[in-house]
């Protein structure tokens, strides 16, 4: 492989982050397309978004463990190999999506509950999730999709993929709530939709490109090492969403609606714009660190983190500034509540704080993931993301400190969190772990 440069960090970094950005709008959209049916949607949504995150972790068992193997095939060239990658890879993804959306079909009220949802938002949100297992298979084989292509660094297509499927999105979105009078349901409606054309066409360029024979379907050892490598991302995304549902129901659901339907414009609406941002230049970087080491050349894999350190720092100092002083204007498109606005610029101003640090813990994970050494990231994520339920409920909701002593527990659990995987990334097992 050639020596990597600022320019090819960049050609193939920003594509994925604007394919990061593009898919997280999703949320955004159906944040924002809801908004006319009443702040009881809005915190349906919001409460959502946490669910759809943890089935995202299921799913990325399968996308994320064959990353660093599709990666080091490339690198090394073995396209034999990369082939049953990915032939295994999306028999896992269709026989996992398959069992979860069964399961989501039945379980949803339980799983509403489980929230503290009630009333008309436990309804809401009900329905929506039922619509979801009903119409979100194509959610399933999205992320193996884009994987694939990230990993041999054809960031652009994903781009034009997502770019697709957004553009569906926002057309779908209005069409389905309030012409076909669907409401809620409309926002699951348009999502699969939207999404199936995107994943159809790039089925189409994948099997055109790689040519994955019958027998590349058929599970082997490959299935169990991209479950070996994805499991500890796996598990590590659903806790974050498990806290999420527990915070929720512990500290954030028991200050009412108006800081629930807050948190769903903060998360959705802010942070689903700038960490899609530094995930996707992290996605970058992970494809070129397994591609490098795949080809034995571990001293342009360090270089491409020096290279990217810098741009992180700039972006999470940018996406600070954002927070604070757009908090209002940014939150006002999303509510004309006044209370919900109050608590959504609470929220923004806080996490503000956090945001550099945030940037630094993608750019840790990317190097982790991209060379396959994925288990420091559960060590240093899980127990500092569980650690944000009991210190939110004590100062939150014991000592009444409310809806900002949540958020400034969050802010401090990040700090440890990135200090720590950039503490495996420092002591570098990183580059000889064999996967």
């Amino acid at each position: 492989m050639k020596p990597v440069s600022l320019k090819n960090l960049l050609l193939l970094a920003i594509p994925a982050a604007v394919s990061v950005l593009l898919n997280n709008a999703f949320k955004v959209i159906d944040q924002y397309s809801v908004q006319w049916l009443g702040k009881y949607a809005q915190a349906a949504i919001g409460s959502c978004t946490f669910i759809l995150l943890a089935l995202f972790a299921i799913y990325s068992v399968v996308s994320s463990g064959s990353g660093p193997l599709i990666a080091r095939a490339t690198g090394s060239g073995n396209h034999e190999e990369r082939r049953r990658i990915i032939g295994n890879a999306l028999f896992g993804a269709a026989l996992i999506g398959a069992l979860v959306l069964t399961m989501l079909a039945f379980l949803a009220p339980t799983i509403c509950d489980g929230l503290g949802l009630r009333g008309e938002v436990h309804a809401l949100a009900v329905e929506y999730l039922q619509w979801l297992a009903v119409m979100g298979f194509p959610l399933v084989l999205a992320p193996v999709i884009d994987t694939v292509f990230i990993a041999v660094g054809r960031t652009a297509l994903v781009m034009g993929l997502q770019f697709v499927a957004t553009v569906l999105n926002i057309l779908l979105n209005p069409f389905f709530i309030y012409t076909l009078d669907f409401g809620i349901a409309g926002a699951a409606m348009a999502t699969g939709i939207s999404r199936g054309i995107s994943v159809v066409i790039g089925l189409w360029f994948l099997l055109r490109q790689f040519r994955p024979a019958g027998r590349d379907f058929w599970p082997d050892s490959s299935l169990r090492r991209i479950i070996r490598i994805g499991l500890p991302l796996s598990w590590g995304i659903a806790l974050y969403a498990l806290v999420y549902w527990a915070l929720l129901r512990y500290t954030i659901s028991p200050l009412g609606p108006t800081v629930n339907a807050a948190l769903g414009i903060g998360y959705s609406a802010l942070e689903g714009f700038t960490w899609p941002i530094f995930w996707g230049i992290s996605m970058g970087v992970a494809s070129l660190i397994g591609r490098y080491i795949g080809a034995g050349q571990v001293d342009q894999a360090r270089r491409t983190i020096r290279l990217a350190f810098p741009l992180m720092t700039l972006l999470g100092i940018a996406a600070g500034c954002i927070f604070w002083f757009g908090a209002e204007p940014l939150c006002r498109l999303f509510t004309d509540d006044p209370g919900v606005l109050e608590q959504a610029v609470l929220y923004a101003r806080i996490l503000a704080f956090s945001q550099l640090l945030v940037a630094y813990e993608c750019l840790a994970e990317a190097v982790l993931e991209g060379s396959g050494d994925t288990r420091p990231i559960l060590f240093w994520s899980a127990p500092w993301n569980i650690a944000r339920i009991p210190f939110s409920w004590y100062f939150g909701i014991y000592l009444e400190m409310g809806p900002a002593a949540i958020w400034w527990v969050i802010n401090v659990t990040t700090l440890v969190k990135a200090a720590g995987k950039w503490s495996a990334v420092i002591r570098g097992n990183w580059q000889s772990i064999r996967i």
